[in-house]
């Protein structure tokens, strides 16, 4: 499939970056002179070259925390261990001590061994009770779709470049396997794992996103102004709004950019975003919607002014 920009030019739809908006003037005015494969290779490398330069926060992982994670096993029964060695070191000290444990009960140092052992009992009860209390982790899934990269072909370089820089940080840190950004009711990135169309075999189904702002999700954390989290996305009856993602998606973050626009989060495990990923979504939603306004005002004033230009003409 192929899609036409202004000018003539032609390209594949299947190509690693998508420009939406296909009448819509082009981003690279000199790409729509060239041929259907140049035209997209040239976009490409001007969106490389601005990411490359883009310089946003990098997110780090919490070492500790995944270390944690791995070796939850472990660390839940290091508390008997510890439990156990305590009990036998207070006995083989009352032992080797030479102190009659009938005869000198009263003395400070049997006071000291009764606290001890009750110190030790305890941490063993601990080390039972986080063995027989455990949380239920679920298992990443696959999810069933196509990949797509669309992103809006109207925004200057910087905007796009914080776009792709806003995708590769939520895929590397957290379990992110796809990401939709609406703005005053446009789509202007889809990116990652997307809903195969029924019509089309290997198209990903684009985003409605007319449809989308209407609906109680958006309105929803509009009104409330809060980041809406559904951890488990299969009990949730505001799924059907999403039908461009994979009917498995597993988890879903909505985060408000201001009252026009949403980031759609999309996970493959159920509660597999923390609170810490909570937070870093939110910080990015705060930041991303301060780019996209200033961005969206000089284009409507510089839209204005060129319409007044004409009208003087």
């Amino acid at each position: 499939m192929t899609m036409k920009i202004s000018g003539g030019s032609m390209f594949s739809c299947h190509s690693p970056i998508v420009l939406l908006r296909s009448a819509v003037k082009p981003l690279f005015p000199c790409a729509a002179t060239l041929h259907a494969p140049y035209s997209a290779i040239f976009a490409r490398a001007k969106i490389k070259a601005e990411y490359n330069k883009y310089g946003g926060p990098t997110p780090k992982k919490d070492f500790v925390q995944e270390w944690i994670y791995k070796n939850d096993n472990v660390i839940r029964s290091s508390p008997i261990y510890v439990g156990c060695f305590s009990l036998a070191a207070v006995l083989l000290n009352r032992t080797l001590s030479g102190i009659s444990p009938i005869a000198d009960a009263s003395s400070s140092q049997s006071r000291a061994d009764v606290l001890t052992l009750a110190l030790a009992v305890t941490i063993v009860l601990t080390g039972l009770v986080w063995i027989s209390i455990r949380p239920k982790y679920s298992s990443p899934v696959k999810l069933q779709g196509v990949e797509c990269k669309r992103v809006e072909v109207t925004l200057p370089l910087k905007a796009t470049a914080e776009l792709y820089w806003v995708w590769e940080s939520l895929a590397n840190i957290t379990c992110c396997q796809a990401l939709v950004i609406v703005y005053k009711s446009s789509c202007i990135l889809q990116v990652g794992v997307a809903s195969e169309s029924a019509t089309v075999q290997g198209e990903a189904v684009s985003v409605d996103a007319p449809k989308l702002v209407q609906g109680s999700l958006c309105q929803g954390i509009w009104s409330s102004g809060k980041q809406n989290y559904m951890a488990n996305l299969a009990i949730y009856p505001g799924r059907f709004e999403l039908s461009f993602l994979p009917q498995n998606t597993q988890a879903v973050i909505l985060q408000p950019l201001g009252v026009e626009g949403v980031m759609i989060v999309a996970g493959d495990r159920i509660r597999g975003f923390s609170q810490s990923d909570q937070g870093w979504i939110s910080l990015i939603g705060d930041k991303l919607d301060a780019t996209l306004s200033k961005i969206y005002s000089e284009m409507y004033f510089s839209e204005e002014k060129t319409n007044n230009l004409l009208q003087v003409d």
